[in-house]
C-alpha cells in the first residue's frame, strides 16, 4: 500500500464514493502502522464535480494528453516569440481541440451518470484552457488527481516565462541618440498593444466558443428527447389506429348479431304462429270426430 496507489484509486472513484473509500485507506494505513501514509491520505480533498469530469477525461481517454500537453507547450513557444502566422495556426488548432475535449468530457460524465450543467462545463473548459497556458497546471491535470478546476492564466507570454528560462532585460538606456531610436520604440509599443488586444480577442472568442459549445449540446440533448418522443408518439399514434379498427370490427359485428336476433326472433313469431293454427286444427278435428 503505497500513497500513489490510493490517490490514484481515490480520484478514479465517482465523486459521491471518495469520502468513504478514503476514509477506508486511512484506517488501512493506520492499522499497517503507517501514520504517515495515514495522514497524506486524510490530507486528499474530495474532487469537485468539474474536477472529477476533468480527471475522468483524462484517465478515460489517455491519448488525448499528450496532443495537448503538445499543442500548449507549442502555443506558449508562439506567444513568446510573436510569430503571428504560427500563433493563427495553432489557435485554430486549440479551440478545435478544446471544443472536441469538451464534448468528450461531457458525453462520459453523462454516461458515467452524472450529467453537467453550463457552470460545470465552463470550469471543465478553464481548465483546458489552463492546461495550454501553465506547464505546472499542465502536469497537475495530466496526473488525474485534480481536487478543484484550474484557471486559465491572464496571458500566454506569463505562462511561457514559467515554462522556460528568460534573459534578464537589458537596462534602460539614455534617450537615443541615433536615428530610428522613436521608430523602433513606436514599433514595440504597437507590437505590445496588439498582443494584448490579441489576447483579448481570445479570451472573448474562447468565451464565445464555449456559450457556442454548450448551446449546441442542450440543442442535441433537445433534439434526441423530442425524436424520442416522436418515436412515442408513433407508438402510440399506430396503436390508436388499431384499436380503432378493432373497434369499428366490433360495432360491425353488433350490427350483424342484432340483425341475426331480429331476424331470428321474426322467425320464432311465425313459427309460434303456425303452431298455434296447427294446434286449433287438431282440436276441431278431434271434437268433430264421431268416437269423440
Amino acid at each position: 500500500m503505497d500513497y500513489d496507489s490510493v490517490a490514484d484509486e481515490l480520484y478514479a472513484l465517482r465523486p459521491e464514493e471518495f469520502t468513504a473509500a478514503r476514509a477506508s485507506a486511512m484506517a488501512s494505513a493506520r492499522t499497517a502502522g503507517d501514520r504517515e501514509l495515514a495522514e497524506r491520505i486524510r490530507a486528499l480533498r474530495k474532487p469537485s464535480l468539474a474536477a472529477w469530469v476533468s480527471n475522468l477525461l483524462v484517465r478515460s481517454s489517455p491519448g488525448e494528453v499528450e496532443p495537448l500537453l503538445r499543442l500548449g507547450e507549442g502555443l506558449r513557444q508562439a506567444h513568446q516569440d510573436l510569430d503571428g502566422t504560427q500563433l493563427r495556426e495553432l489557435s485554430r488548432r486549440q479551440h478545435a481541440l478544446i471544443r472536441a475535449l469538451s464534448l468528450q468530457a461531457r458525453q462520459l460524465a453523462k454516461e458515467a451518470g452524472h450529467p453537467i450543467g453550463e457552470s460545470v462545463q465552463r470550469e471543465v473548459e478553464n481548465t483546458l484552457h489552463a492546461v495550454l497556458a501553465d506547464p505546472e497546471a499542465a502536469e497537475a491535470w495530466a496526473g488525474g488527481r485534480l481536487a478543484k478546476p484550474l484557471s486559465a492564466a491572464v496571458g500566454f507570454p506569463a505562462a511561457a516565462q514559467g515554462a522556460r528560462p528568460q534573459r534578464p532585460a537589458p537596462p534602460a538606456a539614455p534617450a537615443p541618440s541615433r536615428p530610428g531610436g522613436k521608430e523602433s520604440e513606436r514599433r514595440r509599443r504597437k507590437l505590445a498593444q496588439a498582443r494584448e488586444d490579441a489576447e483579448a480577442a481570445e479570451r472573448e472568442l474562447r468565451d464565445l466558443q464555449g456559450e457556442a459549445t454548450v448551446a449546441g449540446q442542450e440543442v442535441a440533448d433537445a433534439k434526441q428527447q423530442v425524436d424520442g418522443l416522436q418515436r412515442r408518439v408513433d407508438e402510440l399514434t399506430g396503436e390508436l389506429e388499431r384499436v380503432r379498427g378493432e373497434h369499428q370490427q366490433a360495432r360491425f359485428a353488433e350490427r350483424a348479431a342484432r340483425e341475426r336476433a331480429r331476424t331470428a326472433d321474426r322467425r320464432a313469431r311465425e313459427a309460434g304462429g303456425r303452431a298455434a293454427t296447427a294446434a286449433a286444427r287438431l282440436e276441431r278435428l278431434a271434437s268433430s270426430s264421431p268416437d269423440a
